[in-house]
């Protein structure tokens, strides 16, 4: 059931660039500076990195294991590697409906990221009050006609890029992208650090602290490290699966992971970098919240000497780690339709097009025509319920269908997995005890434990509980057992290979 005519990167360096562009993203420049800032710096940092180890890499490596094995996206990988007579196929919908939900919301943010690089570019925050940049902020999100604009233009340029294939689009437009993503990163860092006043930022960022693991608590600091090393590198809904597909088996899979898993975290420190010591240089506070990016950094830039072209900088750069990941998923939505129907990819672009662009807009409307909607509570968006959906459901689950399916012998197998994980040249996959024990029964028992946790913190009141939380909990854990029923249905005759 192989696909002998499948599109291949160009490179090496093609393939880890575009893979590195889907992991790089909001998350790393935008949620990374502000939670480390939050949970005091170098601590969160380094419980941050052992998370990324133990946790990231293994899933996205079976992402990659399961993508290069079928040679097929999400839409039809688990039909060619389970058994027969097994339900494992259920579960591509994880994948479908996580990639939809993501680009509904992900499309939206890219906008504002794109249209603050064209006001900084224009001069926009140039005398401007704390209080005017503020309002600038609300002005726009109330604007349902400037917000559809912007996210129309996000989906078109993507669609673009990915309707030229994986070689001419996706690995050309994305590997230039990443090299000047990292450029501009590298210049922003050394002049921040270079600001008087950064070095108190510096040593904040780097020097731990056990007061800051008092301040929060050791449990809840652990956790936000470890659901952030998780969510961080786009696992769990296919994105990584679908560049497996496209690569050949000239090296082993687990180096690929760790030198993708190496640039997604040189980004999110060097994010960090730019922004930590730029707000102890101006008196800004580190863990302002998501309004970091689009208040308290304009109003830093307009303290700053110089700050309308750093600003323009800073800004070009976000749009580039945000389009990255947009180019990316787009890719594995245009694949499901191809896969699935066998499509072209021009028929296929353009009906995916036109359904993510239609599909984005009650995220764009959520904050100006349809704002009551607030299906999370009193001051919730539609951004938030379906970014719930999304990191709190989809990537934990989808992550733990990947790595049932990879270990138990009614899925696909271990042997199969760490043969097609160890194939080619590079760092191989330990087969041991500890290791097939660590992958098939205790990584599975951490994601369930960061799904549930998730949902304890979103919803448990300060005080008792009431039937919203309860009701959560229990679609929480419906959810979790629907993906443990269908990884048990079927008997372990395998598929003829």
């Amino acid at each position: 059931m192989g696909n002998s005519s499948r599109e291949q990167f160009g490179s090496r360096l093609g393939y880890i660039l575009v893979s590195a562009g889907c992991a790089i993203g909001i998350g790393n420049v935008w949620k990374f500076p502000y939670i480390c800032g939050q949970y005091g710096g170098a601590i969160f940092m380094l419980i941050y990195l052992v998370f990324l180890v133990i946790l990231g890499i293994p899933v996205m490596t079976a992402e990659f294991a399961i993508g290069r094995a079928s040679r097929r996206s999400a839409a039809l990988a688990y039909d060619v590697l389970e058994p027969k007579h097994t339900k494992w196929h259920w579960l591509r919908w994880l994948s479908v409906v996580g990639c939809y939900l993501l680009m509904m919301y992900y499309t939206t943010v890219a906008g504002w990221m794109m249209n603050y690089g064209f006001k900084e570019i224009d001069g926009a925050f140039v005398g401007k009050t704390p209080e005017e940049v503020t309002g600038g902020f609300g002005a726009m999100l109330g604007d349902p006609i400037q917000m559809t604009f912007w996210t129309v233009l996000v989906c078109l340029l993507g669609f673009l890029v990915c309707f030229f294939g994986i070689r001419k689009g996706v690995e050309r437009v994305t590997k230039y992208l990443m090299i000047l993503l990292l450029i501009l990163m590298v210049i922003l860092a050394v002049h921040s650090v270079s600001l008087e006043g950064a070095n108190e930022g510096v040593r904040y960022y780097l020097v731990p602290s056990l007061e800051n693991i008092e301040d929060h608590g050791i449990g809840e600091v652990v956790f936000n490290a470890m659901s952030h090393a998780f969510f961080t590198l786009s696992i769990g809904i296919g994105s990584m699966l679908i560049f497996g597909s496209y690569i050949g088996k000239e090296r082993s899979l687990l180096g690929e992971s760790m030198v993708i898993t190496a640039l997604d975290t040189f980004v999110a420190l060097t994010a960090g970098f730019i922004i930590i010591p730029s707000c102890f240089a101006y008196g800004v506070e580190v863990g302002a919240g998501p309004s970091l990016i689009f208040i308290t950094i304009p109003n830093l830039f307009t303290q700053m000497a110089g700050g309308r072209w750093w600003g323009t900088i800073f800004f070009i750069f976000l749009t580039f780690a945000a389009m990255s990941t947009v180019v990316a998923v787009f890719e594995n939505i245009i694949a499901f339709f191809m896969d699935r129907f066998d499509w072209d990819r021009k028929k296929s672009t353009l009906i995916s097009g036109v359904l993510v662009t239609v599909l984005s807009l009650p995220c764009v409307f959520g904050y100006n025509i349809w704002s009551r909607i607030q299906m999370l509570g009193e001051g919730s968006t539609v951004l938030d319920f379906e970014d719930f959906i999304v990191s709190n459901n989809l990537l934990p689950l989808g992550s733990l269908a990947f790595i049932l399916f990879c270990t138990h012998k009614n899925g696909w197998g271990f042997e199969n997995f760490l043969a097609e994980v160890n194939a080619g040249k590079g760092l191989k996959l330990p087969d041991n005890v500890f290791m097939k024990f660590y992958l098939t029964w205790l990584l599975p028992l951490v994601i369930i434990a960061v799904y549930l946790k998730g949902y304890w913190d979103m919803f448990k009141p300060e005080v008792g509980y009431d039937a919203r939380f309860f009701g959560w909990m229990a679609f929480a854990l419906l959810f979790l057992a629907a993906i443990i029923t269908i990884s048990l249905l079927g008997g372990k005759k395998r598929r003829e290979q």
